[in-house]
């Protein structure tokens, strides 16, 4: 399907390229460095020195076990919304909220106009390309999920934070390109919650990727997908990574009702449960989507990011996906 523009930006890929959606579990001792810095224990670069280490071994295990496109697993960030607030400006960090289950993350305010003054995965993305011969993905989130998961307190409506967003993280995509990266992930999992809002999302989506050159995916987890499809697919990005597992398989009746016109990455594995799926079961399951997607437009991935699995748990799923993706080549 889309292809043809991976080859135009000097990429190769083989048959089912196989990738994770971005996030690997943090070891027990890099959460304690996270901690011991909030205290002021530790300074910024003892951090980010752990957190280099961490992305290495990520960045060993996903050579080891052949993947595809490489991610630098996010040791680095905490969530994945403030995150990105806390190093653009127009922000306050607020409380503690719950995002799912019994996990918290702090919900960015913004309180004045949002500016994007310097690079802020760049280096992350370079270090991690530096110490691999795959491609690496860029990784960041959308402008509506960023939108839709802070207070607005300066803005006169969800459009245009959202919009204020846009800018923000296409500046941050325009550094990405200019640092060598060709796939950029841009992932947007609150925009299907709102299904009355997808016209924005499209429209915000647009002002980042427009006249960009680099292939684009966007990862969206969760959510009544009836209520977007097929709208979803005005969204500008090349490939869509969506959850299969944990939802049953739902999204391909959706997909044989209405065909699905992008790049796929199919997510195979539940990362949503301690069990560790078989390959046979993997295989099945990639098998259905075959049956519904053309076998050169698809991807393989787990559902959602790894972080909420332990670090075996995480390998494991890691380790059942190449050998279902090698079975099946």
């Amino acid at each position: 399907m889309e292809r043809e523009k991976l080859e135009k930006l000097g990429i190769e890929l083989p048959d089912l390229p196989l990738t994770t959606v971005g996030s690997f579990p943090k070891p027990p001792e890099l959460k304690e460095a996270r901690k011991k810095h909030r205290e002021g224990q530790i300074s910024q670069a003892e951090l980010d020195d752990m957190a280099r280490k961490m992305t290495l071994f990520w960045i060993e295990k996903q050579a080891e076990l052949d993947y595809d496109v490489f991610v630098d697993g996010e040791q680095y960030r905490g969530d994945m919304a403030t995150y990105f607030a806390e190093n653009l400006r127009g922000f306050e960090i607020g409380g503690l909220v719950r995002s799912y289950g019994n996990r918290y993350y702090r919900k960015p305010i913004v309180v004045d106009e949002i500016v994007w003054e310097k690079p802020i995965t760049v280096d992350w993305w370079k270090f991690t390309q530096e110490n691999s011969d795959k491609p690496v993905k860029g990784m960041l989130t959308g402008p509506y999920t960023m939108m839709d998961w802070t207070f607005n307190e300066h803005y006169a409506s969800r459009a245009d934070t959202a919009r204020a967003f846009a800018r923000a993280i296409r500046s941050e995509v325009e550094a990405l390109i200019e640092a060598g990266c060709k796939i950029v992930q841009i992932d947007e999992p609150a925009c299907s919650v709102r299904h009355d809002e997808m016209e924005l999302v499209k429209e915000v989506v647009n002002d980042v990727v427009e006249g960009q050159d680099a292939y684009f995916i966007s990862h969206i987890c969760y959510g009544e997908f009836e209520k977007i499809y097929p709208k979803m697919l005005e969204v500008p990005v090349d490939n869509f990574d969506l959850e299969f597992t944990n939802s049953d398989l739902y999204l391909l009746d959706l997909f044989k009702q209405d065909p699905f016109t992008k790049d796929l990455s199919f997510g195979a594995v539940d990362v949503h449960t301690h069990q560790i799926e078989r390959p046979e079961v993997v295989i099945e399951l990639i098998e259905k989507a075959l049956s519904i997607v053309p076998r050169e437009a698809l991807w393989i991935s787990p559902d959602c990011g790894l972080k909420t699995r332990t670090v075996d748990e995480a390998l494991g799923k890691m380790e059942v996906l190449a050998e279902a993706t090698k079975q099946l080549r």
